[in-house]
Formats: structure tokens, sequence, C-alpha cells
């Protein structure tokens, strides 16, 4: 994706988030990121800077974009407050409240940890009743396809059974709770002081309160804890204990599907994945 520079912006792009944003005393330009083209820090004279996001035609990522804009008031608190959204020539531009903090630390034995759990919870204890439902956007067969094009991936795998446990999957996270869907270690912002914020609300959905928690399962996989360990977190701590078996069974087999497929390459977390997969096809055997 292409990334621009605030003197590359368009003039009326430029003029557009002056007006909104009021006088700029500087701008802090964020290189990082990869679904935006144009991302920075605006710090406004005599008063809080907001972190304002850009993305040029429409794509996914403008979709994702508008996504979070439009999430609103149903996160507040939780998210960064939307500022305005505005339509400009090819433009959509999005400023948010910006919001000073790092990352979170995973790693075991972490102290973020308690603190990732309880916005965890925040998250799952929202209703999102105007949400396309989790359900509907997992419609896909993921392993057929990668038996046809990707066969080392499926190995001695049984591949009817595990077509049978990613077909339960789309019903089976069924329910009412908002979802993030694509938790991870930067997504967490951790201020020095108040709570947690989430940020980048592109794929937000409806559906079971225990489904982030269960993507939360294998990013502390990924960031060093045993598998048992990562579940057992999850039960002590978030509404993952809501679930059945079968529901998380089911949705590690489609996770495990879907990333091994989209991955450019077998990337590391589609490894994690697909041995997670594993992991729960032995507990259910």
């Amino acid at each position: 994706m292409k990334k621009y520079g605030w003197n590359e912006l368009p003039e009326p792009v430029r003029d557009a988030i002056r007006e909104r944003a009021g006088a700029i005393d500087r701008l802090g330009e964020i290189e990082t990121g990869q679904s935006s083209n144009f991302a920075a820090v605006v710090h406004r004279d005599g008063t809080t800077p907001l972190f304002v996001k850009g993305v040029e035609g429409v794509s996914p990522a403008m979709r994702w974009l508008r996504n979070e804009a439009e999430l609103g008031g149903l996160v507040s608190g939780i998210a960064p407050a939307v500022h305005f959204a505005l339509d400009i020539e090819d433009w959509l531009i999005v400023g948010f409240e910006h919001v000073a903090g790092r990352r979170a630390r995973l790693r075991p034995g972490s102290s973020d940890l308690g603190r990732i759990a309880d916005t965890v919870n925040r998250i799952g204890d929202l209703a999102a009743p105007d949400l396309k439902p989790l359900e509907q956007r997992w419609k896909s067969s993921w392993w057929p396809k990668l038996a046809q094009d990707r066969p080392e991936i499926v190995g001695d795998w049984d591949l009817d059974e595990l077509t049978a446990w990613e077909q339960k999957a789309p019903a089976l996270t069924a329910g009412t709770s908002l979802l993030h869907t694509d938790l991870h270690a930067d997504q967490f912002l951790i201020p020095v002081a108040g709570d947690v914020r989430v940020v980048d609300w592109g794929w937000p959905a409806q559906g079971a309160a225990w489904v982030d928690p269960a993507f939360m399962v294998l990013r502390l996989i990924s960031a060093g804890h045993r598998t048992a360990d990562a579940e057992a977190w999850a039960m002590t701590n978030t509404r993952w204990r809501e679930a059945a078996e079968e529901e998380i069974t089911a949705f590690a087999v489609y996770v495990a599907g879907l990333w091994n497929y989209k991955a450019a390459t077998t990337t590391r977390l589609a490894c994690i994945a697909r041995d997670y997969a594993g992991w729960r096809l032995r507990l259910s055997g």
C-alpha cells in the first residue's frame, strides 16, 4: 500500500483535515501499519492531539476504516473516540482521539495479562445487535481448498474430519456480543494510568462472547505460553469458560484452515493455529 506524507496529500484533503482539526502545530507521521495510506498524530494548538488515518480509493482497507468510524459510541471508553470522518475526493479520512500508550506484553508472567482479560471481558459484555454476525462471514470451507492447493499443510490429517469440524464452526459462534475478531498485542494500548484501550476495529462482528478470548489463546501461544497454560488463562479469566469443548475445537479447526489458506507463505502464526487445531482434535478424539 502506497504511503503518503502530509505534503504529498492532495491539497483539498489537507484543507479538510485542517478545517476539522483546527490550528495544527505539528505532525508526527507514523510509518507502521499496512491498512492506511496516511497516518499521523496531529498536534493542535491549545488542545489535545488527534490520530488521523486516511485511505485512498475504494478498497477493503477503506471499508475497514469506515467500519472503525461507524462503530462510534458502541465502544465508548474502550476504543479511541471518533472526532470526525469525511469523504473528500477519493479519500476517506478519520480523526480519532489520540491515546498515548505502549503495546501489550503477552509473554508468560506479564503483569499486563490481568488488564487484558478485563478489557476482553468488557468487549464481550457489550451487545452488538446491528453488526453482521460472524456466522455470516465464516462461510468458506478452507480445508478442501488447502488439500487441493497446498496438500502439504493437510498432510496425513483426515480431510473429512477437518471439513466436518469447520462446517460446524459458523453456527457455533452465534451470539449477540460485540467481537473485535483481530485482537493481538499491538491492538491493546496500555496507558500509564487509566483503562486499557483497543484500536483497529476494522473487522467487528456480532457473536458469542467466547470468540475473542479464543483468538487470544492463539496469541498467547504465539507469545510463548504453553497451550494448556493459554487455555487455563482463558478459562480462569474470560468468558471462554462459557464455550463447550465442541465449540472451541470447531473454532480452532476453522481458524487453522483460514489462516493457513490466507498465508502467502506458511507463517509462524498459521503454523501455531494448525498445531492448536491438532491439540484440540486430540482432546476431542
